[in-house]
């Protein structure tokens, strides 16, 4: 392909609105160009990029025994109502009328879809286990898309659904997927980490994140120091440890605490550490009023106390809930005589006593608080985020939090869907039984934004050679001369030959305007072709991961560029 007769359009500046590297360099590099909020357009070289990692995503499939299929992004509403996501799952489903007035969604994931498919072919245990997936575009109208290609609206991705007779098919259902996702990624040349993770609005019981590591990443993750542990910290457990204290047998104090709310303030005012208080922090789960108590320099994990109550929604309370609930307004509300039946306490909260809260009255709170003697609790709960103090719930040793973005996502999911929808079959024994759904999900399109966060420097993109646009550019810098041109030609060939996707700068540009360029698309390896070069008997390979520049022997070339191309190669510890 020659540069001359390819559509890349390459920008001296990022947009004002590009905040995240990916999003300025995929920019910058022609490769996507904005229609509207949250919605891009692949441009050629960006198409190339994601071509290719959707090539490796989809043999990786077909080896773990994925059957690919492409279903309608148009579906009905009928039937997310049937399995009961039609309100619950949100304005994040844009949903749409047709000219008779029927309901109807783009589709954000298509389980539903693929049941609905399964529940009207699939009649017998000898039919299964199966996998269908498909790589097509979804729609998620996210509140606030941002970062590009990270989280917009219109993104591509692949999808797999498994569906087994039992629990154990279902297990190796999920352990194939698991391995196949090692695989995907590892062969893209990214560095990653599968995390325990929370199964979120998809639902089911048990579900793993492949997060690729990157300071810019919007995830936190808490790792082991020590052994294979790692986990969102939405799914981080925490090891609390010790002995359940005493009751206090000092009386509860009131104490005034005038136009002081956060803890940070009443920590000031009474002289007393964080750790001292009790934060009391109300929520509305499914219309019902819920209490959650963390240690004051500790921060509450909603997402555990989601999954705690088993609620469809929790949101948290309203001032004017605040006060109906408290008597008086945000900032001063207290576990003690509390107008909320359900009260939750962090585990940590049983290892200590004499505490701090609220006095459910303005200005005020209270001293020596025991809950175990002041307090009517529901029960005790890991209700908090970890953090590096904590330790491993495996092994007991280290944590360390780190960020990572999230392009991968398996679910375990159960009956959820089957069950709703009536997707059964029937056993050896001719009995009905529902069958049991996996769901496994790569963002494809992240995927490339995801590696430049991971792969760049102050030049531009630094590409893996798996789903670099291309391998390997040939710069012409002298097009007006037959020997360099000839010389093009014969290093085109060669490398086509060697089964490389090759590129040739032919441009009419200065020398200095085709290096940047060539940084900034960032293909791996870059091949200078010049007179005085030539005359020398040299010519210049460059890798573009780490700039190191090696000359090559123009006789005896294809020998020397094997070597050189392995050496680049190995430097990015491709799976």
């Amino acid at each position: 392909m020659r540069w001359s007769r390819f559509y890349i359009p390459t920008l001296k500046e990022a947009p004002a609105d590009a905040e995240v590297v990916s999003h300025k360099l995929l920019t910058r590099a022609g490769m996507i160009r904005k229609l509207t909020s949250g919605i891009y357009t692949y441009m050629p070289l960006g198409l190339r990029s994601i071509t290719k990692a959707a090539a490796i995503v989809r043999e990786e499939m077909d080896n773990a025994g994925g059957n690919e299929v492409s279903m309608p992004m148009v579906q009905p509403a009928d039937l997310w109502q049937e399995s009961g996501r039609w309100d619950f799952y949100g304005k994040e489903l844009l949903r749409l009328k047709d000219r008779h007035n029927r309901d109807y969604c783009l589709g954000p994931t298509h389980e539903e879809v693929i049941t609905d498919i399964v529940r009207g072919e699939v009649r017998s245990y000898r039919q299964l286990p199966m996998n269908l997936y498909q790589i097509q575009t979804k729609f998620r109208d996210e509140v606030r898309p941002r970062f590009g290609l990270m989280r917009g609206r219109e993104f591509i991705m692949k999808d797999a659904y498994s569906f087994d007779k039992d629990q154990d098919g279902l297990d190796e259902s999920y352990e194939a997927m698991y391995a196949a996702y090692n695989a995907i990624f590892s062969r893209m040349g990214l560095k990653f980490r599968p995390v325990e993770a929370d199964s979120g609005s998809i639902g089911g019981s048990f579900s793993h994140e492949f997060m690729v590591l990157a300071e810019t990443g919007e995830d936190t993750i808490a790792v082991c120091d020590s052994c294979s542990y790692a986990a969102n910290v939405e799914r981080a457990e925490i090891q609390c440890t010790g002995d359940e204290c005493d009751m206090l047998d000092i009386p509860m104090e009131e104490v005034s605490t005038p136009n002081v709310r956060t803890i940070e303030e009443v920590s000031s005012f009474l002289d007393a550490p964080a750790a001292a208080f009790i934060k009391t922090l109300l929520f509305d789960a499914d219309g019902e009023p819920v209490a959650a108590l963390v240690r004051g320099d500790r921060e509450l994990n909603d997402v555990k106390l989601k999954n705690l109550l088993h609620a469809d929604t929790l949101e948290m309370a309203t001032p004017e809930q605040v006060r109906e609930w408290t008597g008086a307004p945000v900032g001063f509300a207290g576990p003690v005589n509390l107008k909320v039946k359900r009260i939750f306490a962090d585990n940590e909260l049983r290892l200590a006593t004499d505490w701090i809260v609220g006095a459910n009255k303005a200005d005020a709170h209270i001293k020596h608080v025991s809950l175990k003697r002041d307090v009517e609790l529901s029960g005790y709960a890991d209700l908090r985020l970890i953090t590096e103090d904590d330790v491993c719930p495996k092994c007991g040793k280290g944590i360390s939090l780190t960020k990572g973005i999230e392009v991968g996502h398996v679910f375990k999911l159960g009956t959820k869907y089957s069950e709703s929808l009536g997707c059964t079959f029937l056993d050896e024994n001719g009995k009905e039984k529902v069958m049991l759904m996996g769901c496994y999900g790569i963002g494809v399109s992240r995927v490339v934004a995801s590696c430049i966060e991971q792969n760049h420097d102050e030049n531009g993109i630094c590409f893996p050679p798996p789903i670099a646009p291309f391998e390997a550019l040939v710069v012409n810098l002298d097009i007006k001369s037959d020997e360099v041109n000839d010389k093009v030609d014969e290093i085109y060939t060669f490398l086509k030959e060697q089964g490389i996707d090759v590129l040739v700068d032919d441009r009419k540009e200065r020398p200095g305007v085709k290096f940047k360029d060539a940084d900034l698309i960032g293909i791996p390896m870059q091949i200078v072709v010049g007179g005085r070069g030539l005359k020398n008997g040299i010519l210049e390979a460059k890798d573009r991961r780490t700039g190191e520049k090696t000359e090559l022997p123009v006789e005896g070339f294809a020998e020397a560029f094997k070597e050189w191309k392995e050496k680049v190669y190995a430097g990015w510890n491709i799976g």
